[in-house]
């Protein structure tokens, strides 16, 4: 689910990378449309005592966020920043860090006097945020060059307020943004500027440049984010943008031909991670496993899930008639039945639906009385982020905003163009996608924590991907039994990729495994396309190393979890009830979690019983 952006020299606010890159490409996305979005959503009930109070702490840590990372602030729903940018002034590195120590300080001085213990915990949990983020912050000064693509942050900037779901008068301070990026307010120098002098500055060959292949990428795609932010302004008919963008299209053109200049020679081949920074980037995620325990796991997973798929494949060419005998060959026969442009949404509706369906009679979760949001792509968006997606809803203020499963359309490539993803557009890949980017999924995840009144602790700073996407692949594997032969296979499939990515991020950023290898293994084995094996390996190289670990490490604890509390409880167990208590919790650590279902949720179905 999680989408990646630039992983070099990440902010030093308190908040997860990967929720932040959620929320930059959440901002990206056109709303849903007229017919799919309630005309009159009702904004959750006021939270308990102990959660505002927690929420009141929390301001502490979103203060710094809001002022560094402005243009993600209103997105959370942070208010009183849509006009402001992007702190690129000298010493920029320094004054995040100090303000977020600061914070530190006084969370730890909040926590000797609290005696709530929910809000202690809350207190914990952001006090271990801010560490980390500044640990990372330091690492990344001490080791990187601050390479960033420019093009991509303010593109996204001005998305942020340029939305049918922001309000009109909101959408004004777009043009004030515009002009600071151009440098065209009082006391404002151009960003591409400020960017370049950061850069220039950290030149230093003791420093890791970025990966070649990433700066190549975001060099190839910049003049499509920059053509974009004037389709936005064009949309929103903001007046007296063209002087401002014109002067900023220059700016940002001066920016790329000085990083095809003077970044590009020094990018490096070798996209390998010195040691401390990949243990941050798994720490970060939420690992909790030794990387020789992960990829153990890992591999041993893979071949399970190998002969798995053998079985059902055989079981499916005999229920369909077919010759074939191995599970590559039947994915590759599903594949052939592929959605077209108006036939994806309605397929996906009734999909949805089934699956509501089965959900309700299986007693797997409780579903919410509302339609789930469900909408397509544009082209842009599908080129951008070619799966099924989930788009959060507002985390902070939430008045009623619902997140939004994205369907991407299938775009024919160029003649003689072999790099076509067909991984996502087939008929039974809709069962699983929809578990897990939708119902039992993503969607009911987020919904609980805005629904529930979840404290911002737990989340927002809590966040790590170990929860979400384990929570997300732990839906695809709890609907899988009932499931038609073909959305077996698919839900197999997507399970032998998410282990094969614990032990490929690994192997690669280690040197025990070529790209090469990565690449056989992931079009041969797990059966994806060219384009979403180099997208996988690109994943593990450079977006994002360390990240797609998550899915099978957050699965794996789930499924602990889920042994000891039925081992506990015996015929006491009830499954409904414990997955609707889990999602509860808000994004909790696994440890954290484990804390939670061990001392509260079994005490009580125990006590439950005994009455």
């Amino acid at each position: 689910m999680t989408p990646v952006t630039h992983a070099g020299s990440p902010p030093t606010h308190p908040l997860p990378r990967a929720l932040l890159a959620a929320a930059l490409l959440a901002c990206a996305a056109r709303p849903a449309t007229a017919q799919s979005t309630p005309s009159a959503p009702a904004a959750p009930p006021a939270p308990p005592a102990w959660v505002q109070r927690s929420n009141a702490h929390a301001q502490l840590l979103l203060e710094p966020f809001a002022r560094f990372a402005p243009e993600q602030a209103g997105h959370f729903g942070i208010p009183g920043h849509d006009e402001d940018i992007l702190d690129l002034q000298p010493g920029y590195v320094d004054r995040q860090l100090a303000a977020s120590r600061q914070a530190i300080a006084a969370l730890e001085q909040r926590l000797g006097a609290e005696q709530d213990p929910a809000v202690r915990q809350d207190l914990e949990i952001m006090i271990q945020a801010a560490k980390l983020r500044v640990r990372g912050a330091e690492l990344a000064h001490e080791h990187e060059m601050p390479y960033r693509d420019l093009n991509l942050t303010v593109f996204m900037g001005l998305r942020a307020l340029l939305d049918e779901q922001v309000p009109a008068e909101r959408r004004l301070a777009a043009l004030v943004r515009l002009r600071r990026y151009a440098g065209m307010e009082r006391g404002y120098t151009p960003i591409a500027e400020l960017a370049q002098a950061r850069i220039r500055e950290r030149m230093d060959p003791g420093l890791l440049a970025p990966v070649k292949d990433d700066v190549e990428r975001n060099l190839a795609s910049g003049p499509t984010y920059v053509a974009g932010i004037a389709k936005l302004l064009e949309r929103y008919r903001l007046k007296g943008w063209q002087k401002p963008y014109a002067r900023l299209k220059q700016q940002l053109a001066a920016y790329d031909e000085f990083v095809r200049q003077e970044v590009l020679p020094r990018a490096r081949t070798d996209f390998r991670r010195p040691p401390e920074l990949y243990a941050y980037d798994l720490e970060q995620a939420g690992v909790d496993m030794p990387v020789e325990e992960l990829q153990s796991r890992a591999k041993v997973a893979f071949k399970e899930i190998q002969a798995q798929m053998q079985t059902v494949a055989g079981l499916l060419a005999r229920q369909r008639g077919w010759t074939i005998t191995d599970y590559r060959d039947a994915i590759r026969e599903l594949k052939k039945s592929q959605l077209v442009g108006e036939a994806i949404l309605p397929h996906y509706q009734a999909r949805i639906r089934e699956i509501e369906e089965i959900i309700r009679r299986e007693q797997i979760v409780t579903l919410p009385s509302r339609d789930m949001l469900v909408r397509l792509a544009d082209e842009a968006e599908s080129a951008a982020i070619p799966a099924p997606n989930m788009r959060p809803p507002r985390m902070i203020g939430n008045t009623g905003e619902k997140g939004t499963f994205v369907l991407p359309l299938r775009i024919p490539g160029k003649a003689g163009e072999r790099k076509q993803f067909d991984d996502f557009t087939y008929e039974a890949a809709s069962w699983t996608l929809t578990a897990h980017e939708g119902r039992p999924g993503h969607e009911l995840q987020f919904a609980s924590v805005v629904e529930r009144g979840v404290s911002i602790a737990r989340a927002l700073f809590a966040f790590n991907s170990v929860n979400v996407e384990g929570w997300g692949l732990y839906a695809e594997a709890e609907l899988q039994p009932y499931e038609p032969l073909e959305g077996q296979l698919v839900a197999l499939q997507n399970r032998l990729m998410r282990a094969a990515r614990a032990f490929l991020d690994p192997g690669l950023q280690l040197g025990t495994i070529t790209r090469e290898e990565a690449y056989r293994t992931l079009r041969e084995d797990v059966v994806l396309s060219d384009a979403m094996a180099t997208q996988e390996v690109q994943r593990y190289t450079f977006l994002a190393p360390g990240q797609a670990t998550a899915y099978f490490v957050g699965y794996v604890r789930m499924l602990e979890l889920r042994a000891d509390a039925e081992r506990q409880l015996g015929a006491r167990f009830d499954r409904k009830s414990f997955n609707d208590f889990v999602l509860a919790q808000g994004l909790l650590t696994p440890a954290l979690l484990r804390k939670a279902v061990m001392e509260q949720f079994v005490p009580a179905q125990l006590q439950k019983s005994e009455r």
